[in-house]
């Protein structure tokens, strides 16, 4: 079915990383489904994640990824209309139930689900603690699993950074489907998902081509200087308190 809207974005973005000079390195596309649903699990480290990690399913057939995203967005007087008509699925913090049953129906129907099981932007760039909502997804739906790494949008757009730079590199990794999914216990197959999501990760930052040694933009694992996950864990803390006496 012709999304003109949704079509019309895909480009838009595409145009805007060709005119930033971004260096996509895309490997695994070809572990998206040409056709029918799955659950894409993507860790998050930017605000371009969701165009970023939507390439390999427009390299595979030009197919588009309806991505679940906190309630707040669409309520946005611009990017509202514009998230609602490209069918990406809004989530309420306090009750995702809505989300998860939307979700599980528009999978089975055949479309591909984008989700950040980490539910926020890690600050250590590695893969946090993550919700069991995408192994339950793909379970109920009865749809692969599929888990994505992208790399390198958080040098241009994320917690306290917005440059704009050209010729950063991207690198995007699409793992193998998790086929057990269905029948393992919904916590220890979360667990399996955070290996392969941090396998994935690992692999990804090693063909990443700008790790220069103490890096904010490499993990602390790999030589660079984000903060650790205890470091940013601590941060949020403060953060979360600080908010909390603004209000």
């Amino acid at each position: 079915m012709a999304e003109p809207l949704y079509r019309s974005i895909v480009e838009g973005f595409k145009g805007i990383f060709a005119v930033l000079g971004m260096k996509l390195d895309i490997v695994g596309e070809e572990n998206i489904p040409v056709e029918g649903g799955a659950i894409i699990a993507l860790n998050h480290t930017s605000y371009l994640d969701f165009a970023l990690g939507g390439l390999p399913a427009d390299m595979r057939g030009r197919r588009f990824v309806r991505f679940m995203a906190k309630d707040s967005v669409f309520r946005h007087p611009i990017a509202g209309p514009l998230m609602r008509g490209m069918k990406h699925i809004p989530v309420d913090r306090h009750d995702g139930s809505a989300a998860f049953d939307a979700a599980v129906s528009a999978a089975r129907s055949g479309e591909l689900i984008g989700v950040f099981p980490e539910a926020t932007m890690s600050r250590s760039l590695e893969i946090k603690e993550l919700k069991n909502g995408a192994i339950r997804m793909a379970r109920q739906a009865d749809v692969p699993l599929i888990p994505m790494i992208v790399f390198g949008g958080h040098r241009v757009l994320s917690y306290d950074v917005r440059d704009f730079t050209r010729g950063r590199p991207i690198c995007v990794t699409v793992g193998t489907p998790m086929s057990d999914v269905v029948d393992r216990d919904a916590d220890a197959a979360t667990l399996d998902l955070r290996r392969e999501l941090t396998e994935l990760l690992d692999q990804t930052i090693d063909r990443y081509p700008d790790k220069q040694p103490g890096a904010a933009w490499i993990p602390q694992r790999h030589g660079g200087s984000a903060p650790s996950l205890d470091e940013a864990k601590v941060i949020e803390a403060r953060l979360r308190a600080e908010r909390q006496r603004q209000r």
